[in-house]
Order: structure tokens, then sequence, then C-alpha cells
């Protein structure tokens, strides 16, 4: 009789996530997606992570030192915890991969240190990362979409049409702009999803750090079509400094089933894992948040967060239009061998957490999360009940009018609106912009035949995901890991440690979806289809310049004007000396006051 296969040892990979306010470092078996531990390090500085300018709401930036920091804590914390689970060893480990926020570029030096860890500019914020929510560069923003748009190469038709402000171009050359001794000082600029990976296998000098195909692509202009970035002579349209930062840029960017390096003994040894665990190309937590979500063609997926990004892929050897609007069509960004098409909306979560913090009555808090108390009351309301329309763009438009300049919308207030009603209606704002992303997607052929979402919001707020559901007209699933982004992660670090041949094999094992299905329920969709049409008009009129409702600059004069209002100062107090004056002179002439 034969002997018995002895069982294999099970084996794992680790994916780091960095997000807009922490980092999460997940160990997963390779074999099932398994998790088994992880970490949470929350960035110490500033507000929640971000530092924030009083006097510019349009600006976001993070110390670079809370990356170093976070990988540190997060990794090594993680792998304490598992230490403590049955079958685990830290030389188990096979493989690592990194997620971050984008487009975060980092202004470094000629061996890749932040500028920001140098004492010089550590209280700098223009020397700081600049983090994906940054605006300010919205005047250069346009200024790329101007000349590029009249360029040969065409480089906007990969990546929707519009240039953004939270793009790499764009804030590199606003800080050229508005803080020259900073870009004076920087040798180069480096996304942080290469920053990370680039650090941790000691390769960090611009000219040789490996940078992915995802950042690049998405968000720096990269495409094969021209031969990577735009031209030095285009780059040299915008301003002549940028030419140079060309030549410090890696020629060719990789996706992340690509190994960058492996751990150095440095790193390896705080964090309490053996060196030359090989470490993935870096990318994007919504576009690994995807791969961790099983994406594929005909699936959407949906990272819903404090902003929310949508991403779907498309087979490389199929034809696909060049679709306006999108954040990028960029091969091999999402799965390796497909195209990677990327949409979105600058703020979701954001915007409820805004109305909590700032405008919610305090007894909703009174008894512990008001999120929760909101909630309970909001669900009460049958659609269209509070006779309200919001527009979502609190944070601006990333996707499809690409307009950072745009803001909120409130309509058909009245003395008796209440809270809930506004939560619901703020809600309900997000899910209409959801489902003009879908729409924009079908219209140009790509079709969407499941929406699979992940994210603390899918996880907590099922009142959200009937809305979405009802709005969308269409099933919403929910990704069986509620950490998708370090899911993904830790799937190419199975791929480059050799586990899969390919991201595709290896998300078909490591990944799933929660039984519970969000499904439409009729009258509720006929409603929203109603509140849909108004949207749209809604949208069209204060979205589209020199629409026929006239509305088009309205939110831009209005932030001309705020801005002007506070580079003016503060308010003026009214003087008293009038009335003390007054008072005097009757005294002196005898009379009594009225």
């Amino acid at each position: 009789m034969p002997a018995k296969k002895a069982p294999s040892e099970p084996r794992y990979a680790i994916g780091v996530d960095y997000g807009t306010n922490s980092v999460r470092a997940l160990i997963v078996d390779v074999a099932n997606g398994n998790e088994l531990a992880d970490h949470v390090f929350n960035y110490p500085s500033g507000e929640a992570g971000i530092l924030l300018d009083k006097n510019d709401p349009l600006v976001a930036r993070q110390h670079p030192g809370d990356y170093v920091d976070g990988f540190i804590t997060s990794v090594r914390e993680a792998v304490k915890k598992a230490k403590k689970k049955r079958g685990f060893k830290p030389e188990r480990v096979i493989g690592l991969g990194v997620d971050t926020t984008g487009s975060t570029p980092l202004p470094v030096d000629k061996d890749g240190t932040p500028l920001a860890m140098q004492k010089k500019f550590r209280g700098n914020l223009a020397a700081q990362a600049w983090l994906w929510k940054d605006h300010t560069s919205h005047a250069e923003a346009a200024e790329i979409t101007a000349k590029a748009g009249k360029h040969k190469d065409k480089y906007l038709d990969k990546c929707g049409g519009v240039y953004s402000s939270e793009w790499w171009w764009s804030k590199i050359l606003h800080c050229k702009r508005t803080a020259p001794a900073v870009f004076k000082a920087a040798y180069a600029w480096v996304e942080l999803a290469d920053f990370v990976p680039g650090y941790v296998t000691g390769n960090t000098k611009p000219e040789t750090m490996t940078r992915g195909i995802c950042a690049a692509g998405h968000k720096a202009m990269y495409h094969d079509d021209w031969g990577g970035l735009p031209s030095k002579s285009f780059l040299k349209s915008l301003d002549p400094a940028l030419a140079d930062l060309r030549d410090r840029y890696t020629t060719q960017a990789f996706p992340s089933d690509q190994k960058v390096g492996d751990l150095t003994a440095e790193v390896a040894k705080k964090v309490g894992l053996p060196a030359g665990i090989p470490v993935a190309a870096g990318a994007f937590d919504a576009h690994t948040g995807a791969v961790g979500s099983g994406v594929k063609p005909g699936t959407l997926v949906k990272i819903m967060g404090t902003s929310t990004c949508d991403i779907t892929v498309w087979p490389g050897d199929a034809e696909l239009a060049d679709i306006p609007g999108l954040c990028g069509i960029v091969p091999g960004s999402v799965i390796p061998g497909m195209y990677g098409l990327e949409a979105g909306q600058s703020a979701v979560g954001d915007i409820f957490n805004w109305f909590v913090n700032h405008l919610t009555p305090a007894k909703y808090g009174a008894a512990g999360d008001a999120h929760v108390a909101l909630t309970k009351d909001a669900e009460k309301l049958a659609p269209g009940a509070s006779g309200l329309l919001a527009l979502d763009w609190n944070n601006g438009n990333r996707t499809i009018l690409v307009d950072p300049l745009l803001s909120g919308l409130l309509v058909g207030q009245t003395l008796h609106t209440t809270a809930p009603e506004i939560y619901r209606t703020l809600i309900e704002a997000t899910a209409f912009g959801a489902r003009a992303i879908i729409d924009r997607f079908e219209e140009y052929g790509v079709q969407i035949k499941e929406v699979v979402n992940c994210g603390g919001i899918a996880e907590k707020s099922p009142m959200t995901m009937q809305i979405y559901a009802d709005v969308c007209n269409r099933p919403m699933k929910v990704s069986r890991s509620a950490q998708t982004c370090a899911l993904g992660s830790a799937i190419f670090g199975a791929v480059v440690g050799g586990a899969y041949k390919t991201a595709e094999a290896a998300s078909k094992k490591m990944t799933g979806v929660k039984p519970t299905v969000y499904k439409p329920i009729k009258k509720n969709a006929a409603v929203y289809e109603e509140l849909y049409q108004l949207y749209k008009r809604l949208h069209d009129a204060f979205g589209t310049p020199n629409h026929a409702d006239t509305f088009g600059d309205v939110m831009k004069k209005l932030i001309l004007i705020r801005d002007h209002a506070r580079k003016a100062g503060s308010a003026t107090k009214p003087k008293k000396t009038a009335k003390k004056t007054a008072k005097k002179s009757s005294k002196k002439k005898g009379g009594t006051r009225a």
C-alpha cells in the first residue's frame, strides 16, 4: 500500500496597505486567503495623519516618516500576533506586497531620502508627501489638460481626456511655482507606491527605483504608445525644470506580479522576519483592492471608504474605446495582461463624516456613534419622502467631470427638514454618482454584469448597500474580506514568492464574496429612477461649463469669493466709538438719552 503524502507546510504572504489615515499589515495563508493576523498603525502627524493649512482647505499633506514607522510597526506587530497562531513561522512567509494611496508624490534627494526627513525642511508643508486628496494644483491641472489635448501623442486619451489636480505632474508643477526652494532642493520625485517597496528592499535611488505601472500609467501619463512618460519637449512646454525629472525616472514601469527586490536584513530584523523575502512592485490601494475582491471582466469593484474608487478590467487582446472622464485605461495596472480601468468619487465616507462632525445635532452622538443613530432613523424613511436631492461633490468630482472646483449642493430643504433626512439624502447622492460612473462605462461598451463592494462602508452599512442596489438597479455583493486592499497586495506577494504563476490564479483561490447579496427593491428602484433623472439635470447644470441653464460657473465663483475673503483676513468687528462719543456729547449738553 503506497505511503500517504505528507501534508505540505502552510505558507504565508504579507500585504501592507497604506490608507489615508493609517497603514495596515495583513498576513494570509496563500492556499486559501485565510487571514491569520493584522495590525493597524495610525499616522501620528497632523489631524488623523493629514497635515492641513487653515488658510487653504485644498491642502492635504503627510509626513514621510509616518510611512516608514508605519511599515515597521504594522508588520512587526502583525508578525507577533501571527506567532501565536498554530502553524505560523516567520520563515514560512514567502512574499510581500505593498499598496498605497495615490497619486501621493514625495520630493526626495539623490539618495531617495524624502526632504521632509531633513531638519531644514521638516516643518515645510511643500516638502511633505502630497496626499492624493490635495487639490491645490487645480490651475496646473487645467493647464496640462489644455496643452496635452493639443499634443500629437494624445497623452490624455488613456486617462479620460482631463488631467486631475490629484495627479503626479500637476502637483510637482504647483510645487515649482509656489515653493521654489523645495523644488530646487528636490533631486527627484517618487510615488509613495514606489517609495515603500524601494525603502524595504534598499533601492531608493530615483534612477534605479522600480516604478509600478499602476502609478505611472494612471497618474503620470505613462504609456507604451509614446515610449513611457511624456516627451521632454512636452514637459518643457509646461516648465523647463520638469524635463530633467524625466531623466530621473526609471525607463520602464512594471506590473505588481514582478519582484522589485528582497527584504533587507536591516528592515527584516526590525519586523521579525528573515531577510531575503521577495517584494512585489507597488500599486494603488484601489487596484489591489479590486484584485482582493476577485475582479474580472464584467465585474466592477467599488472600494468604498473616505472616497470611492471603481475598478474593472478588460481583456488585453480585446477592442476597447478611450472612455472620457475615467482616471485611466492602463495595461497591467490591475491584472497583468489586462487593461485596468479606474474611475471613482472624490468623497463618499468623507461626506458622511463631514455631516456628522459639523452639522448633526448633539443628541445623535450622545449615546454613542452618531452614524448608527442617524442610520436608525434614516432607514425608516421611504425613497423620495424627504423631498431632498443632493450633489456628491463636497471634494470635487473625480469621474466623469474631473473637476476639483465643484462643491456640494442640497436642494429641497424646508423648516421641517431633519438630520436623518439629510443624512440619507447624502448617501443617495453618492449612489447617484456611482450610477453615473456605471452608465459611462456601459455607454462605451464596457458592460458591468456584477458589482462587488468592499471597504468599511460596505461592511458596516446595510442601508447604504440597499440604497446603492436600488439606485443602480442591480445586485450589490460584498467582498468576503474586510481588508481587500491588503489582501490584494498579499496576493501579489504570493505570486512573486512562487506560490502561483499568475495573479488570476492566486485570486481564484484567495478571494470570495459574502453570502448576503443586496438586491434591488422594485418600488424603490422606480422612485430612484425619477430622482436620478433630476440628479443628472443638476449634474449637468452645475458641472458643465457654459451650460444652457447658466449655472456652470456658480460653484467656481463661490470658491473665488471664498478665497478672496479668506486672504483679506477676518471680519472687522463693529466699532463702539460712535456710541461712546454720543454719550459724552449728551452729557455736555445736559440732555437726556431716549
